[in-house]
C-alpha cells in the first residue's frame, strides 16, 4: 500500500528543523544500461559530500517520487536567503543521464530566484540533450502550465511562488526517446503534480503528458510501461488517501489502470566533475 506524499509546506518545516545544509545528491554511476525496475535502485552517498546534506543517504521529494528533484537544495537555498534577509539567483546542475547507445546525455540546469519569503521565490529549469559525438545541444521545453516556456510568456506575468523542475529520468531502450519528469507546484502548499515530457529525437517532437479523465489531486511519474513501451506510468490519487493506483498514459493522453506493471528505466547516470551545484556555466 502506497502512502501519500507530504505537502510542500510540511517538507519545508522538516528541513527548517535541521541544522545541516543541503548540497547535491549523487546517484550511483554504475546503473545498468539495461532496463531495471525503479524499486531496485539504490542510492550511495560519497563520504566527501555527506556533511552538506539535509538527509543522510536519502533525498527528500515533495511527492515521494522514485526520481527525486533537488528539493534539499531548494530548501537550503531558501533557508540561506531567509537567514541573511537577502535575495538572488542560485543555480543547480543535475547529473547526466547517458543513453544506452552512449550517443546522448541529458541533464538539467535549475535556477532559483530566491527571496527571504518562500511565496515570493520561483524555481525554473531547462533540460538539455547533448550529442556526445558532435557537442550539439537540444533544449527540451514542456508545454505544461507552469513551464518556463517562451511561447507562454504572455500567460506568465506573475509566477512568484511557483516551482517547475524538469529532470531526465529515462531513455527508451532504443535511445530514440528521452523521458523527463516535469514537477510543478506552488511553494508552501500541497498543490503539486508531475507531467511526463517525452522527446522523440527521430521526429524531433516533444510531448507533455499527464493522466486524463480520472479524479486525482497529485500524480507521480514512475517510468516507461513494461508491457507497452509507448506508454508511461503514473501513480495518482487524492492527497490523504493511502492507496494510489498506477495508471498507464498513452501518447494521446488516454489513461487506463495498469495492473501488475513495474515501471522501467534505461540509461546510465554519470557523475560530472564541476565545482558544485550552484556553479554558473
Amino acid at each position: 500500500m502506497q502512502s501519500s506524499p507530504l505537502p510542500l509546506v510540511a517538507l519545508l518545516i522538516i528541513a527548517n528543523c535541521s541544522s545541516v545544509k543541503a548540497d547535491q545528491l549523487n546517484v550511483p554511476n554504475n546503473v545498468s544500461q539495461s532496463s531495471i525496475p525503479y524499486s531496485q535502485l539504490s542510492i550511495e552517498v560519497p563520504e566527501e559530500i555527506v556533511p552538506d546534506m539535509i538527509e543522510l543517504g536519502e533525498q527528500i521529494d515533495p511527492l515521494d517520487s522514485p526520481h527525486p528533484i533537488p528539493w534539499n537544495w531548494v530548501l537550503a537555498t531558501h533557508a540561506e536567503m531567509s537567514a541573511n534577509d537577502t535575495s538572488g539567483l542560485r543555480y543547480y546542475r543535475s547529473q547526466s543521464l547517458v543513453s544506452p547507445d552512449g550517443t546522448y546525455a541529458a541533464y538539467s540546469r535549475i535556477q532559483m530566484h530566491a527571496q527571504p519569503e518562500l511565496y515570493r521565490s520561483r524555481v525554473t529549469s531547462v533540460m538539455f540533450v547533448e550529442n556526445l559525438q558532435t557537442g550539439d545541444l537540444r533544449t527540451i521545453t514542456p508545454s505544461s502550465p507552469l513551464a518556463d516556456n517562451p511561447l507562454l510568456s504572455d500567460q506568465q506575468m506573475d509566477m512568484a511562488g511557483t516551482i517547475a523542475i524538469l529532470i531526465p529520468i529515462s531513455w527508451s531502450s532504443s535511445s530514440e526517446r528521452i523521458l523527463g519528469r516535469q514537477f510543478e507546484g506552488m511553494l508552501s502548499s500541497s498543490d503539486a503534480s508531475d507531467y511526463a515530457v517525452i522527446w522523440d529525437r527521430q521526429h524531433n517532437q516533444i510531448s507533455t503528458l499527464a493522466p486524463e479523465q480520472i479524479d486525482y489531486s497529485n500524480a507521480v511519474l514512475l517510468g516507461w510501461s513494461q508491457t507497452n513501451p509507448d506508454r508511461v506510468l503514473f501513480r495518482a490519487g487524492v492527497l490523504g488517501d493511502e492507496d494510489w493506483p498506477i495508471w498507464a498514459v498513452d501518447p494521446d493522453g488516454s489513461t487506463i489502470l495498469a495492473f501488475e506493471e513495474e515501471p522501467m528505466i534505461y540509461g546510465q547516470v554519470v557523475n560530472q566533475v564541476w565545482a558544485g551545484p550552484q556553479a554558473r556555466w
